[in-house]
């Protein structure tokens, strides 16, 4: 009993990694990690440089859990003397999952060109690129097998526990402000990830490949008054047969004698992963710094499992600006 029971704990954990592994790791945080949603979404931001950290701990209740990890970075910079500009960036992302650890890490430099199509220097197109290594790997002396107890070892042909490949993507996007109200602005995006199709087995099988992603974006901001406002986002993204559609709100109220200059902004909404979680959402800013924690509430088929416990989230985020910002790219405040 005690053997098949170790079995059947086994399957469940691998079975339950590989499914996941099948397609992209989301964030409930998505406005947190603009690389990975659209590489066109970089530098969308009022400032030079942006650095973002976003942490989840999920699935606690279930399995050993899944811990993952995202860190970028953006910098901006004038195209020559025009309305013009670029955006580098980098995008970190660590994740760990399951009793047999398996493990994704991926590095991935990002370029965006955002072209100014409006005379007032508020309008931007953008078309971004980004592309990297990535490495999948598992540690197969925590993998339990039927083959084991009939002592003819793990029984899998899985020669080397790690590999690699490069991957690729490329986004569009077009933001702007409203009625020439900088305090009112939108966002709309289109991203194509894993263009390139790469390998997606440590069994090295080339017909089994990473499927393409789609992802749309969106987001809109909308000053209720010179203390608040209210910001809107949503991501829907496809990839293979897998579907995901998340989004909400959040409303945010600025805390001090100025409200151009407030001394913080308090933010609180929910969001929601369709058919999945419900996602409540808190955010300070306290410049130049953001601080966030959301919480998914699982209310998925998963529930009577978890009991409603999902993940929880924190994101870090600094934005900061150059001595010399006359430069024409700083004047639109998405």
């Amino acid at each position: 009993m005690r053997k098949k029971t170790t079995i059947l704990v086994a399957i469940l954990n691998l079975t339950f990694a590989f499914c996941v592994k099948s397609q992209d790791l989301h964030l409930s945080q998505f406005f947190g990690t603009p690389l990975l949603r659209n590489p066109a979404l970089a530098g969308i931001f009022t400032g030079d440089v942006r650095v973002q950290a976003v942490y989840r701990d999920q699935w606690n209740s279930v399995t050993s859990g899944y811990r993952t990890g995202s860190l970028s970075g953006e910098y901006k910079m004038p195209v020559g003397k025009g309305d013009d500009y670029v955006t580098w960036g980098m995008q970190l992302f660590y994740d760990k999952a399951g009793t047999v650890s398996f493990t994704q890490t991926k590095i991935l430099p990002a370029l965006n060109y955002h072209k100014s199509i409006s005379s007032e220097k508020n309008t931007y197109l953008s078309l971004g690129f980004m592309g990297g290594w990535v490495q999948h790997s598992i540690d197969l002396s925590k993998v339990t097998t039927n083959s084991q107890y009939d002592q003819m070892g793990l029984g899998e042909n899985i020669t080397d526990p790690t590999y690699s490949y490069l991957d690729g993507s490329v986004g569009m996007s077009l933001n702007s402000v409203m009625n020439n109200n900088p305090d009112n602005n939108f966002y709309l995006g289109v991203a194509y990830h894993h263009f390139n199709r790469p390998g997606n087995s440590f069994y090295r099988d080339k017909n089994i490949e990473l499927n393409p992603k789609w992802v749309f974006s969106g987001g809109l901001k909308l000053a209720g008054n010179e203390y608040s406002y209210v910001s809107i986002e949503a991501d829907h993204s496809r990839q293979g047969s897998f579907k995901e559609t998340v989004f909400g709100a959040m409303y945010a109220y600025k805390i001090g004698a100025y409200p151009d200059e407030p001394d913080y902004v308090l933010s609180i909404g929910t969001f929601m992963r369709w058919n999945d979680a419900l996602i409540p959402i808190v955010k300070l800013d306290y410049h130049p710094f953001s601080v966030s924690l959301s919480y998914d509430a699982n209310i998925s088929k998963l529930k009577p499992s978890s009991h409603g416990r999902g993940g929880f989230e924190m994101g870090i985020s600094w934005i900061g600006k150059l001595a010399d910002n006359s430069n024409p790219y700083f004047k639109p405040r998405f």
